[in-house]
């Protein structure tokens, strides 16, 4: 397999910019954004079923009505189901937030209590003492200003889901249409590289997409399995959470450790051991997902050195928040290939020469053939 060609400073500097500007419209139009987003995802997912159901002897119209049909009845009934539960549950499971909180921080007093006795010196300590004595007044206040807010945002978000099989659905049924609309209409001296930039864009979507379904579903089972050991409540709900917390990086992670750490510490005040059980835990899944599960699922295919990594995590929250976070580093590999194709077929010299030889045949040709 051949190494592809290191690229340059000036093709970095276009895909991050190229990036920003693509978060900066993705924020204006969220409302699409992230149904368009589950549909390319399910797309990538479904489109095996739809090419079974035509493997059986279906047309490929009815397998896509079959698949999508579906698809959009699951979709009605979780609406259905959790509208009303998330309406009417808002204001428990802000209290239940506030008592997971008090939890942790008990813990964090109780350990602080244990470093103190075990060495003295640091009883003096500021940063000991400096331990939150307005607990109460500060989770009140994040309950009434941001919680409210925060669980009001996500029952509003539950009805623009009913976009995500529509969009499926003609995905599945036009999706090769388009895809030829646009290759046809590419000049021949450049079908051969168009033809490679749509491949390698379509595989390395797949490749995400579909390696992210499984990511998640190995990380559910492995946190939930722990927790449920550990007799934790909602293991099954926790390790789901957690897992798709994890979509954002570094910083998803470790705020689905958090919340682990949370319900743990409230769940088992005066068993300490528990709560330091679930932290092991989830970092041995996290060590299972950088040596086993992302090469087995995403792979490492976007090329993306660790620094510039990092980086553009923080420039894709300042450009876009949180969905900055969330869809930097995909869409800068997306970037990074359509980028590096066209540069490739910029500096071409033979398809420039074969597109100027293609000019020269009609302008021949025009001539030949008069007015």
């Amino acid at each position: 397999m051949t190494r592809r060609p290191d690229l340059g400073a000036v093709t970095w500097l276009v895909i991050i910019l190229g990036t920003c500007l693509i978060l900066f419209v993705f924020q204006k139009v969220l409302w699409l954004v992230v149904p368009a987003l589950l549909a390319l995802a399910l797309y990538y997912c479904l489109r095996p079923s739809v090419r079974g159901l035509v493997g059986i002897g279906l047309s490929h119209r009815t397998a896509t009505r079959a698949v999508a049909g579906i698809l959009f009845l699951v979709t009605v009934l979780l609406v259905i189901f959790l509208l009303p539960v998330a309406t009417a549950r808002a204001a428990g499971w802000k209290a239940m937030m506030a008592h997971y909180v008090q939890g942790g921080l008990d813990f964090l007093v109780k350990n602080e209590e244990m470093l103190a006795q075990k060495i003295p010196s640091l009883r003096e300590s500021s940063i000991l003492r400096g331990a939150p004595r307005d607990v109460d007044m500060i989770t009140q206040q994040f309950g009434e200003k941001y919680l409210g807010t925060l669980l009001w945002q996500m029952v509003h978000w539950l009805p623009s889901l009913l976009l995500t099989p529509y969009l499926t659905y003609f995905m599945l049924q036009e999706g090769n249409r388009f895809k030829k609309h646009l290759i046809c209409s590419v000049l021949n001296a450049f079908f051969e590289k168009t033809l490679l930039l749509f491949d390698r864009i379509d595989t390395s979507l797949q490749n995400f997409f579909v390696g992210l379904i499984k990511l998640t579903f190995l990380d559910t089972v492995c946190l939930a399995l722990g927790l449920w050991i550990f007799g934790v409540s909602s293991p099954l709900l926790l390790g789901l959470v957690a897992a798709v917390l994890a979509w954002i990086p570094y910083i998803g992670s470790a705020a689905g450790c958090v919340l682990v750490v949370l319900v743990a510490a409230t769940d088992f005040p005066s068993q300490p051991s528990i709560t330091y059980s679930c932290i092991f835990l989830f970092l041995a899944v996290r060590i299972l997902d950088d040596f086993f599960f992302l090469p087995l699922t995403i792979g490492r295919s976007l090329q993306i050195h660790p620094v510039l990594s990092v980086l553009m995590l923080f420039l894709g929250a300042a450009v876009a928040g949180p969905t900055g976070l969330v869809l930097v580093l995909p869409v800068m590999g997306v970037v990074a290939v359509v980028t590096e194709t066209m540069g490739q077929i910029i500096a071409d010299e033979r398809l420039k020469t074969r597109f100027r030889q293609a000019q020269q045949l009609r302008t021949a040709e025009v001539k030949l053939l008069g007015p």
